[in-house]
C-alpha cells in the first residue's frame, strides 16, 4: 500500500520499501524552484531515519526530461529588480541538497532519462545509484548564459578524465549514455521501456541488485575517441589558449568546438576554467559548493548573466552583448573578484568522511 504526498511540483509516495520522488513540472521540464528544493530536501530528511524505506529514487513527470535545471528567470527577476537575497537562499538551499544527496545514507537510484541539465544533474549525479537511458542527454549549458556551472559542477567536471570535464564547462556540450558514464555523470545503462520494471523491483529489492540485473551495454559515444586532441586543447592555461589549439587541431569537431566557446561570455567563460582548476585541490564536494556559492553570487550580480538570460530566455533573439567583449579584455582582477566572500557571507557546509579526498 503506497502512501502519497503531494505538493503539486514536487510528488513524494511511498512504494513498498521504496520512498518516490517525482519532479512535477512538465512543461518547465520540470526545472527547479526554490519550493522544490525544500520538497526534496524534506523529503530526504523524513526518509532518513524511516526504516521503512530502503531505497530513494527520483524521477521526471512528463516526456522531456528528468529536470532542465534550476528556474533562472526567477532567479533573473531577484537579481534584476530585487536584492538578490531570494536567489541567494535558492543556492543556498539548493546546494546543502546536493551536499544531502551526495552523503545519503540509504541508496539514491537518479533516472536521468531525457534531459537533465544543470541543477538536474545537481539532484542526480551526487546520488550513489545514476541510471541513464538511450533518451539522456545531460550537461551544463551555463556559460552559454554568463552564469558558471555550479550544483557540484565543479567537483563532478574537475574529475572527469583527462580535460574532458573542462570542454564540457566550457563549450556547453550535451552528454548522452555512454559519455554521461565516461566523465562520471551517471553509472549504468537501462533502456528507458525498463524503467517502470526498475522502479517495481525497488519496492522490494536492494538497489544495487536491481540496477545491475537491468543493466546492459550502453550505446556507443564520442568522447574517448577524441580524447588525445581534446585533452591536449582543453589544457590550455587561459579560455584563448584552449581556443587556439581547438583552431590548430584542424578537424571539423574541434573547428566546430572553437566556434561554439567564441560565443560564449569570455568573463564567464574565465571565470569557469578558474573554477574547475581551483576545484581539483579541493578536498571534497562541501568544499566545491561553497566556492560556487562565492561564484554564484558574484555572477548573478554580473552584466554577462542578466544579458544571457535576457537573449535566451526573456526576448529570445540569441543576441547576447557580453562585457567585456574579447577575452583578453578579461583581467585577472576580474576573475579573482569571483572567487571573494560575498555581501551575505560564505556558505558553510557540513562535512561527510566518507566523502573526503585521500
Amino acid at each position: 500500500m503506497s502512501e502519497d504526498v503531494s505538493n503539486e511540483d514536487v510528488i513524494t509516495e511511498r512504494r513498498g520499501r521504496l520512498g518516490l520522488i517525482t519532479l512535477n513540472r512538465p512543461h518547465a521540464i520540470n526545472a527547479l524552484t526554490h519550493g522544490m528544493v525544500r520538497a526534496i530536501a524534506s523529503a530526504l530528511e523524513a526518509w532518513r531515519d524511516d526504516s521503512g524505506v530502503a531505497t530513494v529514487a527520483i524521477v521526471g513527470s512528463g516526456e522531456r526530461g528528468l529536470c532542465a535545471g534550476g528556474d533562472v528567470v526567477t532567479l533573473y527577476d531577484d537579481t534584476t529588480k530585487g536584492d538578490g537575497l531570494g536567489a541567494a537562499a535558492f543556492w543556498r538551499d539548493e546546494y546543502a541538497m546536493n551536499a544531502m544527496i551526495a552523503s545519503y545514507p540509504k541508496p539514491y537510484v537518479a533516472i536521468q532519462d531525457g534531459i537533465v541539465l544543470g541543477g538536474g544533474i545537481g539532484v542526480s549525479a551526487h546520488g550513489s545509484h545514476r541510471v541513464v537511458t538511450e533518451r539522456s542527454k545531460l550537461g551544463f549549458p551555463e556559460v552559454t548564459i554568463g552564469y558558471i556551472p555550479d550544483v557540484g559542477a565543479t567537483w563532478l567536471l574537475s574529475r572527469a578524465p583527462g580535460e574532458l570535464g573542462t570542454r564540457l564547462a566550457l563549450s556547453a556540450e550535451t552528454v548522452g549514455t555512454a559519455d554521461a558514464i565516461l566523465v562520471g555523470f551517471a553509472d549504468s545503462f537501462v533502456p528507458r521501456e525498463k524503467i517502470p520494471d526498475l522502479l517495481s523491483a525497488l519496492e522490494r529489492e536492494e538497489a544495487g541488485t536491481v540496477v545491475a540485473l537491468l543493466s546492459t551495454e550502453a550505446p556507443a559515444g564520442v568522447l574517448a575517441e577524441q580524447r588525445m586532441w581534446s585533452d591536449r586543447a582543453f589544457s590550455g592555461g587561459t579560455v584563448a589558449e584552449v581556443v587556439d589549439r581547438l583552431h590548430e587541431v584542424g578537424t571539423a569537431e574541434a573547428s566546430a568546438l572553437a566556434q561554439t566557446i567564441e560565443a560564449k561570455s569570455p568573463l564567464a567563460l574565465a571565470v569557469t576554467l578558474e573554477s574547475l582548476r581551483r576545484a581539483r585541490s579541493l578536498p571534497n564536494l562541501e568544499a566545491a559548493l561553497e566556492q560556487e556559492y562565492r561564484v554564484s553570487r558574484h555572477s548573478s550580480a554580473s552584466h554577462d548573466f542578466a544579458e544571457g538570460i535576457r537573449a535566451q530566455l526573456i526576448d529570445k533573439d540569441r543576441n547576447p552583448h557580453w562585457k567585456p567583449v574579447a577575452h583578453a579584455d578579461v583581467t585577472t582582477a576580474d576573475v579573482a573578484a569571483f572567487f571573494t566572500v560575498p555581501s551575505d557571507g560564505d556558505l558553510t557546509l557540513a562535512r561527510s568522511a566518507s566523502k573526503e579526498t585521500p
